[in-house]
């Protein structure tokens, strides 16, 4: 399945913050997750294997490495918990990084919300607003993505501007 994503991603030093605000405005609490995100080597954009309690997919995604909202262009492959996959992808393209990670997940129509404790990065949320059939224009989204930034109050200095992979990635160096 293809689509399009808007998103930020910024360090979070106040989840509760961030839960009342989405309280107030009436998200469904998805569910907590225990997330390994496993990237691979590739010749452009992302790919990584997400396994969890409840979100499994295989993601390849292209996106520029920027502040504040950004656009990815994203195809998903829904895979089966214990499948081969993860040793049929790291036997043939080589494992860059993983990603360990508890995620909190809600949702508000077409946009989720991610609060992430990553092992070894810290705290972070993430605001995704999707457009899953190609009706809502990047325009709308970019519009989506803007409200919650302001409305969580997110500062400009805690905006994120590449994947969790990269920040492992650097501070390993």
């Amino acid at each position: 399945m293809a689509h399009i994503n808007m998103e930020i991603k910024a360090k979070c030093a106040h989840f509760g913050r961030i839960k009342n605000v989405l309280k107030k405005q009436k998200a469904d609490f998805k569910g907590l997750d225990h997330q390994i995100d496993t990237y691979f080597r590739t010749n452009s954009g992302r790919l990584k294997l997400r396994e969890g309690n409840i979100e499994n997919a295989l993601i390849y995604y292209k996106r520029e490495n920027n502040q504040g909202p950004k656009q990815s262009n994203v195809l998903l492959y829904n895979h089966d918990p214990g499948s081969s996959l993860k040793k049929l992808l790291s036997s043939s393209l080589g494992v860059l990084a993983v990603v360990d990670k508890k995620r909190e997940i809600y949702s508000i129509g077409n946009v989720k919300f991610h609060l992430d404790k990553v092992r070894d990065l810290g705290s972070f949320v993430e605001i995704e607003a999707i457009d899953a059939f190609g009706n809502m224009g990047k325009e709308r989204l970019l519009q989506q993505c803007q409200f919650y930034v302001n409305l969580f109050k997110i500062r400009e200095e805690d905006l994120v501007s590449c994947s969790y992979s990269d920040l492992l990635l650097h501070k390993k160096q």
